[in-house]
């Protein structure tokens, strides 16, 4: 008996096989895409991710000068608020404040517009007015100056929520004390570098030093290998490496810190370590047998934000 032809075997246009080939390869396409960095081309990338990322109650404005359409009100970029919205418009003693929250649910590949389509809403919505997305949303460096460097303020509770010296509803109340439990205290430490974004936090047990960092994650995990292979993997005493995680394309190195000791007392340590993360960054040519071990070990070592 003749064999069948396997002539048009293929999944033919138009057929649900063909259907599902085409999904199949464009999810092997999207698998291997690099995640999205919705902040990038903004000098305060770092800064946002980490508002973005775990900042629990922190607050930025957007000053004179950092909105390139231009506003005749104070806009405000907010890590949350109540009730998880997007975006509200509120009345001041200074007039109508537009406030953009970070940390809402968006598309994960459509983030940059997102907050960028609510923060030039915020601009002209009226007081009290519902949040609408426009039909084609600007992307984030043509709302927000790229080269302006932004002042992150970081709160001890969610009491910016209202206006200052506004009455709180009753209905919020206990909304605001369970809200404010949920914050740990951070602060924002400074590398004498100025690369990226050195956070500190108080997790409770232990405190940890989040450094969100702005190259491409191959370049900073080659880096962090051939400091632990050289035994600099360290902020100094009281200091433990636990790992990394990955946030809006950007690589998070984290380190265990002794909580008994005040963030500015990490100060001396972080700029040592920069300086050799510095040096390593700068070295070109493969890892080492050594460093590369180092690398394997540390990709195993991903850290969950809780």
């Amino acid at each position: 008996m003749a064999k069948k032809s396997k002539r048009g075997s293929g999944p033919r246009p138009g057929s649900n096989r063909a259907e599902r080939v085409a999904a199949r390869k464009e999810r092997q396409r999207a698998a291997m895409a690099p995640p999205p960095r919705p902040f990038a081309g903004l000098a305060a990338e770092c800064d946002l991710v980490a508002m973005r990322a775990f900042l629990a109650s922190a607050t930025v404005d957007l000053g004179a000068g950092t909105l390139k359409q231009g506003a005749d009100r104070d806009v405000v970029l907010a890590s949350i608020l109540p009730g998880a919205v997007r975006a509200l418009v509120r009345n001041t003693d200074d007039g109508p404040q537009g406030i953009v929250a970070l940390q809402t649910e968006m598309d994960p590949d459509d983030v940059e517009r997102e907050i960028a389509d609510a923060v030039v809403w915020s601009t002209r919505a009226e007081p009290d007015a519902d949040y609408v997305r426009s039909d084609d949303p600007p992307a984030l460096v043509d709302v927000i100056d790229p080269d302006s460097t932004l002042d992150v303020v970081v709160h001890d509770d969610f009491a910016w929520w209202f206006p200052p010296g506004a009455d709180v509803p009753a209905e919020f109340a206990d909304m605001l004390e369970q809200a404010k439990d949920s914050i740990m205290p951070s602060a924002r430490l400074t590398a004498k570098s100025g690369i990226g974004a050195p956070w500190w936090v108080d997790a409770g047990e232990r405190a940890h030093l989040r450094w969100v960092r702005p190259e491409p994650e191959d370049e900073v995990m080659n880096a962090l290998a051939r400091l632990h292979a050289a035994g600099r993997l360290t902020l100094g005493e009281g200091s433990r490496f636990a790992g990394s995680f990955r946030t809006h394309g950007l690589l998070v190195p984290v380190f265990d810190l002794d909580n008994e000791l005040h963030h500015e007392e990490w100060s001396a340590g972080l700029d040592q370590f920069d300086d050799w993360l510095s040096e390593a960054l700068a070295v070109d040519g493969d890892l080492s047998t050594a460093e590369v071990r180092s690398r394997d070990g540390i990709r195993g070592r991903q850290v969950t934000l809780r």
